[in-house]
């Protein structure tokens, strides 16, 4: 087991130091986009699936509430949290379309949608990404692999370059941590 915690710390390793070695003006960039959309008055949208969507929560937490430093309320969203939307939804249209319709309601020119997928193809995320374009919304992707075909719909993909779906949510909740840290040192 000792050499199975350490093969896997080991890959971690990995997927870390390709984060700063490739990501780090993109995830400057990204917090760049949110703190102009913020002062402007507009919102961060998120969405995943899973543990994406698990993650989706925790960074809207992080701005609504504040992340490391005291600092006002900032508007951000999970799109994950309504059951009674989720579901409506998932029954009324499809499952492909519980965060499109979502940013279709809720999304306006400046906006920008925090897209989270490990895979870079879930559909439903997809159709959030073009929703979010057709409303005029900044598209930032957290993915995963190559970035799928959501990586062509981001104006910021960071795309964690691994194959394991927990190196990648590893990655990703640090990135998103990251981007709070950009936010919270602009406000």
């Amino acid at each position: 087991m000792l050499e199975l915690i350490e093969k896997e710390l080991y890959e971690h390793q990995k997927a870390f130091n390709k984060v700063v070695e490739e990501l780090k003006f993109y995830i400057y960039t990204a917090g760049t986009v949110c703190v102009e959309s913020l002062r402007a008055g507009k919102k961060i949208m998120l969405c995943g699936n899973g543990g994406s969507s698990a993650d989706a929560q925790h960074i809207a937490a992080e701005l609504v509430g504040r992340f490391q430093k005291e600092r006002r309320g900032l508007k951000a969203i999970a799109l994950t949290t309504d059951t009674s939307i989720l579901t409506a939804i998932s029954n009324d249209y499809s499952f492909k379309e519980v965060f499109s319709r979502q940013v279709e309601a809720l999304g306006e020119e400046g906006d920008v949608l925090i897209a989270i997928s490990t895979s870079g193809e879930s559909e439903n995320i997809l159709k959030a990404c073009e929703m979010a374009r057709l409303k005029g919304c900044k598209v930032i992707g957290l993915l995963g692999k190559d970035g799928g075909r959501i990586k062509d719909l981001c104006d910021v993909a960071l795309v964690v370059p691994h194959s394991q779906t927990p190196r990648i949510q590893e990655m990703h909740i640090l990135i998103g941590h990251l981007i709070c840290k950009i936010v919270d040192e602009s406000f």
